[in-house]
């Protein structure tokens, strides 16, 4: 089977409805292709109480492909040596990401600069300046193209190394008056895009793209971020990946500086300037430096069907209450690779949903 075979097949599959990045990770363990898990995907989907496996269509995969290409883009599959380096240690990496521009900006460390989109103008002056600075040291600066800190710190680094993570499709310009400065990045820097193109970014998007932004980066600095902002969502999940997180101090008495103190007060490091981010990301550990082709994901091969009585356990610990899937195999008594086919199994039949730390619960 050729190559664009292979990729139209894993493409597919990422495609289809009820299949994450975590259950297509499961589903390929399994199966050991993407072909043959699209073929097996109907008996997953009746054992886990669903009707009918929804199959994206071949039309529209293939349309999709056909844009990408006449759109200047390409897709870059985890299995591909461009696919950058860093993220597959996130387990809920994407297996396909939509690229535009230079990927070898991600060859090289990478640091990602976030914070409010109603910052300060004086915040946006210091982000801007720190991201010159960054890629004048040989880094690359990541942000998510929005207002405020963002767009400063893509501004500051266009010329050298800028690499912005949207929401929506690679194709929509979000928000409107970043087009321009869409347009510059994907032409002399990097745009990445997890969503299929045409995609309008919503809200459930953003912690996505989030996570692509924490998990191409060595560290991450937070500049500016009112508390419970999705700034220090992806700082929390660039701390779960084991990755730096970074703090600019603010004032005390500006509500937009509190999300960075309560940061360094949680354990983030403190940094004011570019020499202090660089020295702190410089000593990366080393099995994050092993190629795509040599990593390994955390999910094993779920082979255990297990027996009647050990689904049911499982089953009926759920509801709709989050949970853990170490707490799913410790009360079932189950084996892990059980509950793991159980939890595919409602996924692929609509009947689960994930959460964030990989917690689990019943679909609503």
């Amino acid at each position: 089977m050729g190559n664009s075979q292979v990729q139209f097949d894993q493409l597919r599959l990422i495609r289809s409805p009820n299949i994450g990045p975590v259950s297509y990770r499961q589903l390929m363990a399994r199966f050991g292709s993407a072909r043959a898990a699209l073929e097996a995907l109907p008996d997953l989907v009746r054992r886990g109480g669903g009707k009918q496996a929804l199959l994206a269509n071949e039309a529209a995969i293939a349309q999709e492909i056909q844009f990408v290409e006449a759109y200047g883009a390409r897709h870059v599959f985890m299995d591909d040596v461009d696919y950058p380096y860093l993220l597959p240690h996130m387990d809920n990496a994407p297996p396909v990401i939509c690229v535009k521009g230079n990927l070898g900006l991600l060859a090289r460390p990478a640091v990602a600069l976030v914070g409010a989109r109603n910052a300060s103008a004086g915040a946006c002056q210091f982000a801007r300046q720190l991201a010159f600075e960054l890629v004048q040291m040989g880094l690359s600066v990541v942000s998510g193209l929005a207002r405020g800190i963002d767009t400063a710190t893509h501004v500051g680094s266009i010329e050298s190394g800028t690499v912005a993570v949207i929401a929506g499709g690679i194709d929509v310009v979000y928000p409107p008056e970043n087009r321009a400065l869409q347009n510059a990045i994907s032409e002399r820097g990097l745009l990445i895009a997890e969503q299929s193109p045409g995609t309008e970014p919503r809200a459930r998007h953003f912690p996505y793209r989030n996570r692509i932004i924490a998990g191409v980066s060595a560290g991450t600095v937070v500049i500016e971020a009112a508390p419970k902002s999705g700034s220090l969502i992806t700082a929390r999940l660039a701390a779960e990946a084991g990755r730096e997180v970074m703090a600019i101090p603010g004032s005390p008495l500006d509500p937009r500086s509190r999300g960075c103190n309560q940061l360094i007060r949680e354990g983030a490091t403190l940094v004011q300037n570019a020499s202090e981010i660089a020295e702190l990301i410089s000593p990366l550990d080393n099995r994050m430096l092993a190629p795509v082709s040599e990593f390994k994901p955390s999910f094993t091969a779920v082979n255990d069907d297990g027996s009647h009585l050990e689904r049911s356990a499982v089953v009926d610990l759920m509801g709709m209450t989050y949970v853990s899937v170490d707490e799913l195999v410790r009360q079932s008594g189950s084996s892990p690779s059980t509950v793991q086919l159980v939890l595919l199994e409602f996924e692929l039949a609509g009947k689960l949903e994930r959460g964030a730390g990989g917690k689990v619960r019943l679909a609503t």
